[in-house]
């Protein structure tokens, strides 16, 4: 069972901000997901997904600025927004809260980007276990599970069975495989394994 971000710091199972893991900068455009880099391969490593996948999604969901404060003002003029540098909607939350037992709460996502990457990779699990094993071949199953983060899990079965995606879906996908090669060398160790 995973843990809150400040129980696991408390424990020291957990990464937090002594841990080099930097509060998203309030300049806009100044966010750099790489920055999370060690954060990423961690928290995937536990998850049991790929580190480049989780990169890539942090790529795609990097389309606003995540700092604290400016997600703060953000939700009050838009209640349901989505929170932290997995850009997690709070129902999407919620349900990966209950599933793993996480004593954070979905505001936290927006203070503490090691717990906001943790969760992004504990829902990615999720989506990879209700996944068929057998799906369309035009997609990869990193490609779905992306596909699922962004458009949902019933989503995500449908483009598996075969059903083309819309256009939102269709630019996520376009914009993952172009991340692609910056999230591999994100996340590449120096072995050149990852």
């Amino acid at each position: 069972m995973s843990e809150g971000p400040r129980a696991a710091r408390e424990q020291g199972t957990g990464p937090g901000p002594e841990d080099g893991v930097p509060t998203p900068p309030l300049r806009p455009g100044g966010y750099e997901p790489a920055d999370y880099a060690a954060t990423v391969v961690r928290s995937a490593r536990q998850a049991g997904i790929s580190p480049v996948l989780l990169m890539a999604v942090l790529h795609n969901e990097a389309y606003k600025p995540h700092h604290p404060l400016l997600e703060r003002v953000w939700q009050w003029w838009k209640r349901d927004a989505s929170f932290g540098v997995g850009n997690m909607h709070r129902a999407t939350f919620e349900k990966v809260r209950r599933a793993h037992a996480l004593t954070g709460r979905w505001q936290d996502l927006r203070d503490d980007p090691a717990f906001a990457v943790h969760a992004a990779a504990l829902h990615l699990r999720d989506l990879d276990r209700v996944l068929p094993q057998r799906y369309a071949r035009r997609y990869r199953r990193d490609e779905l599970l992306a596909l699922g983060y962004n458009a949902g899990e019933r989503n995500m079965r449908a483009f598996a069975r075969g059903v083309p995606p819309g256009p939102m879906a269709r630019s996520y996908l376009r914009r993952l495989r172009e991340h692609w090669p910056r999230a591999a060398a994100a996340v590449a160790e120096p072995d050149g394994e990852h």
